[in-house]
Formats: C-alpha cells, structure tokens, sequence
C-alpha cells in the first residue's frame, strides 16, 4: 500500500507534553499524517492547536463525536484510518468506544481507561468490531529493551529468578510546595486520574516492563503505598513481587525521590547470567552470562541484535536514540499492522510488537491489587485478578 496513514487525535492541545510527543513520533518514518483532531475541551484551544499544525480547519473539531461523524462521512481515501486518545485518564473510554463504534482503529495513551469495568468493555468492542488496538506503553520500544526481551524470555540467560524494576522520580515535590516545576496537577486528582497517582503513572510502566522483558506474568504482589504531605493519592510506593514461574521481585516508583529526573530501570537475574537497562542511557544494554565480564550490548550493534532491536534503529550507533523514537517504533509497528490489515494478510510478530487491549487490563488489575494491598486489605498478599 504506497499511501501514508491519517491520524486523527482526541486531545493533545498544543501546550500537552504528551501530544506533541505523539504527533512527533507518528510522522518520524513518514509512514503517518495528522489530518485531523479534536485536540481539547475547549474549541477555541482545539482551533489554535489545529491552525499551528497548518491542518485543514475543515477538519479541526470542537468535540471527538463531531469528528468521527465528520470523518465517517468522508470517501475512504480522505478519511483519517485511525485516532490517537491523549487526554487525561478519566477521558480515554469515551473516545476509544466511539471510535472503535465507529470503524476506526484507535491508539489509546495509558492507562486504558479510568476503571477496570471500562477496560473489559474496550475488550469486548475490540473483539466485536475487529479494531486493531494499541496501547502507548512507550518503554517496550526501546531497541535494547527489545533485545533485553528476547534474550530473557527467550531462555538464552536461563530461567528467571529475580527482578528488580524502578522509577524514581521527583518532579511533585514542587508542586506539593507551590513552587518551581509548572506540571498539571491532575495527576493527583482522583476524579481525572483514578484511584492512583505514582502507581498508575509510573508503577505501571514498570509492571509492563518486567512483564514484557521476562515473557513472565506477575502473580500477586505486597505493596507500601504512601501519600506523602497529606496529597489524596500515592506519590510513593514499595511493592514485592511474585511471578508465575516462582520468581521474585522488588518494584519502586516513587514521584517524591529529590533531585531524580526520570530514572527508569531493570535488572533481570537469571541462573545463568543477568541483564541490566537504564532508560536515562537507553542505547547501551549490560549483559552477563556464566562467569563472563560484563558485556555492552549496543543499539545498531554489529550483527548480533535480534530481528526486533534491530527494527526499531534508525542511525549507526554512537548517535543516541532515545524517547521520541521508542514511541515512534510503535507507531511503525502499528502502521504495519493496518497496512497488513488492508491488505488482506496476517500480520507478522514482529509487526505485532506492541502493547494492546491485554496489557491494558493487566495494568489497570496490577494497579487495583497495589492500591487495595497498599492501603486497603490487612493481608499480605493481593492476587492480580483480571
């Protein structure tokens, strides 16, 4: 299919971090046009969005039903193939239902929705309507990530035996003191982002992360949630991990940590050797095997790197590649996905690359189980029920 992709997007305004990191991201291979959007609540915000995009104001919408009524109605070769959901969690199952409703494909920010209900119905309707899907858990794009994956739940280091996952960071301690940073505070807002701050933002892309990389599925966990300065949510947590394959693990995500930017990392420890990856310096990957010295394992590396990892490089190795890209590496995958789709033939694993409907779930049970054993169940243990 020699055409590019059109996207259309439900939030996303022109001062949203997220956003522009999207629309970045999804036109970096060429592969992708933003056309269209409903980009904020507000319609004059939605308009000057859509005008500094240089994007048609025919198609610049003042609500995410207007435009895929508008969209809808469009021949096939004008209308936008997919929409891209980038507001606050409390908005995502509105817009991804209807755009699923209405024949679109949909890219959805995490988490997948505001509660656990929603999600299975964002299930159903995915199965219903055979939508492809895709979830922008961002870090399982990284290349050494990739390679991390398939060396690890591939059994090349042996079996998994411990996981060690964290997230610090430290960006709300300045808002909780009214100076400093200018962040949305919506993220503490229970009734925009759910029963979790630090968990849901951050704690989730470690769960995903350990999850991804070892092949494994974590079964129950013990957490230590704390809202630091009185805040109605967590910005701090401690949670013990138990895979299903027996293995343990220690997951930290913390919002509270002075002085941490975004510090993102996994040690995997098999019997046979260890892995180690650091989103802060995210071209390198530390492997060990047996009693071997301590390997780097490059991005763009020299014929050694798996099919996956090498996918998702795009310059030789010394020129660092980093978040922007790893977001972009799903959007490949996912246009790959929809070309094979329109094209009447199965997509391949490697096009398949990328975080769905599943993951979604299972992020929204890993955060219900940490905030029910964190602050709610006097047991020590939390099953992870889907």
């Amino acid at each position: 299919m020699a055409r590019k992709l059109r996207m259309g997007m439900v939030g996303g305004s022109y001062d949203a971090f997220i956003g522009d990191v999207h629309r970045k991201a999804a036109r970096m291979d060429g592969r992708i046009d933003v056309v269209a959007g409903a980009f904020s609540s507000n319609p004059e915000k939605s308009q000057e969005t859509g005008k500094r995009l240089a994007i048609d104001p025919s198609r610049v919408y003042d609500t995410f039903d207007a435009m895929l009524a508008a969209e809808k109605k469009l021949p096939a070769d004008k209308r936008i193939d997919f929409v891209t959901v980038v507001t606050p969690n409390h908005m995502h199952f509105k817009p991804v239902k209807a755009a699923l409703e209405a024949g679109f494909h949909v890219v959805c920010e995490k988490p997948l929705s505001y509660t656990m209900d929603e999600g299975r119905e964002i299930k159903n309707i995915i199965a219903k309507t055979k939508r492809a899907f895709m979830l922008t858990h961002n870090y399982t794009g990284y290349p050494m990530v990739k390679q991390a994956k398939a060396m690890v739940s591939g059994g090349e280091l042996g079996k998994v035996m411990k996981v060690v996952v964290e997230f610090p960071q430290g960006w709300i301690l300045a808002l909780m003191s009214s100076v400093g940073l200018k962040i949305n505070p919506w993220r503490m807002d229970p009734k925009v982002s759910g029963i979790s701050n630090c968990m849901g933002d951050i704690g989730t892309h470690c769960f995903n992360l350990a999850e991804y990389i070892t092949g494994l599925t974590i079964d129950s966990v013990c957490a230590d949630l704390t809202c630091f300065k009185g805040q109605p949510l967590d910005n701090d947590g401690n949670v013990l991990l138990r895979f299903n394959n027996g293995a343990k693990g220690v997951l930290h995500a913390s919002q509270i940590s002075f002085g941490e930017a975004c510090g993102l990392n996994i040690r995997v420890y098999c019997e046979k050797g260890r892995i180690a990856w650091k989103q802060e310096n995210p071209n390198y990957l530390l492997v060990q095997k047996d009693d071997t010295p301590v390997m780097t394992y490059e991005r763009k590396g020299g014929g050694y790197l798996t099919p996956a990892a090498d996918r998702g490089s795009r310059i030789p190795v010394g020129h660092p590649e980093a978040f922007i890209e790893a977001f972009a590496n799903l959007y490949v995958n996912f246009a790959d996905t929809l070309v094979a789709l329109e094209e009447g033939r199965k997509p391949s694993d490697l096009e398949l690359d990328f975080p769905g409907v599943d993951d979604g779930l299972r992020g929204l049970a890993f955060i219900k189980a940490v905030v029910d054993n964190g602050f709610n169940d006097n047991s020590k243990w939390t099953k992870i029920t889907v």
